[in-house]
């Protein structure tokens, strides 16, 4: 059975995702039952480095200015870590990683859309950083390029803010 997509919508365009529902049911579900609830519609993205990635989620971004931004989590706290032994899925240009906060099972609701090859971030990879990805940008690339490219300020905040209109999830 294939994947379900999720439409985002965006204040500079929109794109498009597969969820991996088949290889990280919990990362994904969390996604989908938050898109669906309207848990995303109207929030900031918060943080985006060029060359890097642009993160999404935070319930504190939806006042693009607030200094908590970054900080929240979704309503129904946070999720365990999954990191299946068969789902060794590498974190490159257009996947969604689940954000943390660097503890074990600190995933919530903010994930961030890697621009380059972030193997460095890989769950099984050495090192500190475990973030589990949960699926792919398969239309719309070039609007997350522009959201990358946004002009940003000392907290890597967009200075025009990126705001997510609406989520909608498409069963397959």
């Amino acid at each position: 059975m294939p994947n379900p997509t999720a439409l985002c919508e965006t204040s500079l365009g929109n794109f498009t995702v597969e969820l991996y529902t088949d290889r990280m049911p919990v990362t994904a579900g969390n996604f989908i039952q938050l898109a669906r609830s309207g848990f995303y519609d109207g929030l900031h993205f918060h943080r985006v480095i060029n060359g890097f990635m642009a993160q999404f989620g935070c319930p504190h971004s939806r006042d693009p200015k607030s200094p908590r931004a970054g900080t929240g989590n979704g309503p129904d706290g946070t999720i365990a870590d999954e990191f299946p032994a068969d789902a060794k899925l590498s974190n490159e240009p257009g996947t969604l990683s689940m954000a943390n906060t660097g503890d074990a099972n600190s995933g919530s609701c903010q994930f961030f859309i890697n621009t380059v090859h972030n193997d460095f971030l890989d769950w099984f990879s050495p090192g500190p950083s475990r973030h589990p990805v949960f699926g792919r940008v398969i239309e719309g690339m070039d609007v997350l390029r522009q959201i990358e490219k946004t002009r940003t300020d000392r907290n890597d905040r967009p200075v025009t803010p990126v705001r997510m209109e609406r989520i909608t999830v498409q069963e397959a």
